[in-house]
């Protein structure tokens, strides 16, 4: 059965034949701003890096630049008014949750839903973002190391197993996505854990 992502993705390479960079920049960029396109970046990229295995890294970093310059209006929105429109848009129980989230995991509250799959609400964090004030510096390292680690590994799976990398992200794409998420929030964590007790252990000199 096909999903909305999969007709959406199909819509675009009949209309150009053979998406190209700038293509996939600028679904990005309306996907991480004004409008929702779930999936058709990641499918985009697995399908054409099977097409064309040199251009994988050319694909996942038009498509990494694009995302960070979608998330980069939805932020500034966020920092000229964004508590009126988030205080219209969401419950103040989910906001309050975002900005714990915030106080507690700084950058982390940006780059994990970043790799989170749809239908997660991504937007209120690149809004809050804004809204409370993080520095731009960090929002775009945020972005970057996210949303480039999930499209460069996709990239890498779909050069790795080819068509069997598309055919399981078509049937199974949440499940990708959550066991991608996992992998990386242990990474993080891990780091953090290591890094606290260096601290609080500092070598002997």
């Amino acid at each position: 059965m096909k999903t909305i992502g999969l007709y959406i993705q199909e819509f675009f390479l009949e209309l150009t034949g053979a998406a190209s960079g700038w293509t996939l920049l600028f679904i990005a960029f309306f996907d991480s701003s004004f409008l929702s396109l779930p999936e058709v970046n990641d499918l985009l990229i697995v399908r054409l890096s099977i097409k064309s295995p040199d251009g994988m890294i050319y694909y996942c970093s038009m498509t990494t630049i694009g995302s960070i310059m979608g998330c980069l209006t939805l932020f500034y929105v966020g920092r000229k008014g964004g508590t009126l429109l988030l205080k219209k848009r969401f419950t103040p129980q989910r906001l309050e949750r975002v900005s714990q989230w915030y106080r507690q995991f700084g950058v982390l509250a940006v780059i994990i839903p970043a790799i989170l799959p749809p239908p997660t609400p991504f937007k209120i964090f690149v809004l809050s973002a804004g809204a409370l004030k993080m520095s731009p510096a960090k929002f775009i390292l945020a972005i970057t190391v996210g949303r480039g680690f999930r499209y460069f590994l996709e990239g890498y799976l779909a050069i790795r197993y080819g068509n069997q990398a598309l055919h399981y992200m078509l049937q199974n794409y949440p499940t990708f996505a959550w066991g991608l998420l996992a992998i990386v929030v242990f990474g993080l964590f891990t780091f953090l854990l290591i890094r606290k007790f260096y601290l609080a252990h500092p070598p002997a000199k």
